[in-house]
This record gives structure tokens, C-alpha cells and sequence, in this order.
């Protein structure tokens, strides 16, 4: 539930700064990028989908997706998202708590935009 939680906040924050934040603005305004993150077991995911400056999202493990971030568990997931910290990723992904699919290149994309837009 916390993680359903967290991902409508960070869907929340990212759909605002898509409206107000000029320079967030700019960053996605030619992006094209479908980000999911989801645990491994697909009880809880969002779609994060950015379209040439909007930002919309669905619920649910099954869409396509240029890049999946795909965590263990809830706990993990919220653990270590809101540290907001590169170390703490880069741990859970040498724990094996998290996996990237996909092209990594867009999951590093997707955490640059919700710096900016924070």
C-alpha cells in the first residue's frame, strides 16, 4: 500500500512540474519514454509515460515499457526510494533487490526528471 502510495506521489509531483516548473518543462518537452516500476511479483506497478512535455501514467504490470525498474518488494522499494540516494540503488541492485529491464539508459533518463521536477 505505501508503495501504491509513493508512486501516485511521484506521478503527482512529476504532472505538476509538467505544468509550472519551466525548466522541467524543457527537459521533457521532447522526450518520448514509457518508465514502469513495479516489484517482481506485478502486485503493484505504475506506468510513468512521458509524451513530447505531458505526463500521464496507468496502473498495472501489463504495459509495454521502454524501461521497468523492478523491485524485490514493496519494503525494499519504499526503503530505498525515499533515501533518494544513488548509493542506496546502486546497493540494492548489487543485493539483487532491484533489477533494471529494458534499456537502462531511459531508468537513468527517469531519475533525472524527477530531480528536476522536485
Amino acid at each position: 500500500m505505501r508503495l501504491s502510495i509513493l508512486l501516485f506521489f511521484i506521478y503527482q509531483v512529476l504532472w505538476i512540474a509538467s505544468r509550472v516548473n519551466t525548466r522541467f518543462k524543457a527537459f521533457i518537452r521532447k522526450a518520448k519514454v514509457r518508465l514502469m516500476i513495479k516489484t517482481a511479483d506485478g502486485r503493484h506497478a505504475r506506468l510513468f509515460v512521458f509524451d513530447q512535455g505531458r505526463v500521464s501514467t496507468a496502473t498495472g504490470p501489463d504495459h509495454d515499457f521502454d524501461a521497468a525498474l523492478v523491485w524485490q518488494d514493496p519494503g525494499t522499494a519504499v526503503s530505498v526510494m525515499l533515501k533518494r540516494s544513488q548509493e542506496a540503488v546502486f546497493y540494492a541492485a548489487a543485493e539483487g533487490k532491484l533489477k533494471v529491464e529494458g534499456m537502462s539508459v531511459y531508468a537513468l533518463w527517469f531519475d533525472e526528471a524527477v530531480k528536476q521536477a522536485m
